[in-house]
């Protein structure tokens, strides 16, 4: 892994985004999903983007779920049935094995960043989510330009994607005012755990991986309504900071406990009162843009802190 290429590589996200609406915009990507139920699976950050987009399919009465490629107990091949196979590779031996399951019952559609890769050979279909090459050796534009295909999977508008590419970019130019006071933040915690509402949770869990792969801190992802259930007990110790993709209905309460308690709380979108710092950016007020966008400000954070402590 290399941090100048990480760097890049986020850098060049709103770009990315603009070529994945400029191509696929005018497809109809949504002609892929056929048949009565949509199975998406994947690891890590593929499995991620499609936490996010099978809630989107489930919202317009989709049968549609998500599974780790590598479970136990699979969801079984139907002939009614699409797969999406998610793998920024086109090679990882979970979903290649996953994407065997169902081939020839199922209808299977590989999604890769690797168009000549064996799960793109392997697929019914194959759509190359076209991230390009990362220099920096870690799925940030790749998972990105997944979330963007799926959105467009999920008959999003391909102006989604350019809003979104707008931005990522605000973030981009304005980093100087606010990744330097975040990372002073951070550098005083124990770790930086993420929240956010369970519609958006893939980009919750990508926050956290990256914080965790980059600069290796201690990070790891909940969605905000369980936080009140199952991580407000690590506020008891010193040092925990919370990093907050606000908009779920469950953020005051959040605040509640940083004022009875006094940890941090770095706020990601619309302002929360209370909070420690806020994070804003052009269309955060939209759910669907910060899906896409927000993931931008755990990237660049985790580029500070690397390059601030390099490992």
């Amino acid at each position: 892994m290399k941090l100048d290429g990480f760097e890049r590589d986020i850098l060049a996200e709103p770009e990315a985004l603009r070529r994945v609406a400029d191509t696929y915009g005018a497809e109809g990507l949504e002609r892929f999903i056929v048949g009565r139920r949509v199975l998406m699976t994947g690891m890590g950050s593929s499995k991620y983007a499609a936490d996010t987009a099978v809630v989107r399919l489930r919202a317009d009465r989709v049968d549609a779920y998500a599974e780790l490629s590598s479970t136990g107990l699979p969801q079984p091949p139907a002939v009614d049935t699409t797969v999406l196979a998610i793998s920024a590779s086109g090679t990882s031996d979970e979903t290649l094995a996953a994407a065997d399951r169902h081939s020839g019952t199922s209808h299977v559609v590989g999604l890769t960043n690797a168009p000549g890769s064996p799960l793109a050979e392997a697929a019914d279909d194959a759509i190359d989510v076209l991230a390009g090459v990362e220099e920096g050796g870690i799925a940030c534009r790749s998972f990105l330009c997944t979330q963007a295909v799926l959105a467009l999977m999920c008959d999003q508008p391909a102006d989604l994607l350019r809003r979104a590419a707008d931005a990522c970019q605000d973030l981009i130019e304005r980093r100087d005012e606010w990744v330097g006071p975040l990372a002073d933040l951070a550098e005083g915690g124990i770790g930086v755990w993420v929240a956010g509402p369970s519609e958006r949770f893939g980009s919750v869990q990508q926050s956290a991986l990256m914080l965790r792969e980059a600069p290796r801190i201690v990070s790891d992802a909940c969605e905000t309504g369980d936080w009140l259930h199952v991580d407000v007990y690590l506020t008891k110790r010193p040092g925990y900071r919370l990093l907050l993709l606000t908009g779920s209905q469950y953020d005051d309460e959040v605040i509640g406990w940083r004022r009875e308690r006094g940890f941090d709380v770095l706020v990601v979108g619309r302002d929360v009162e209370g909070a420690t710092t806020a994070v804003r950016y052009a269309g955060d007020d939209d759910p669907a843009v910060a899906a896409l966008a927000e993931t931008t400000v755990a990237e660049l954070l985790a580029v500070e802190l690397w390059r601030r402590h390099p490992i």
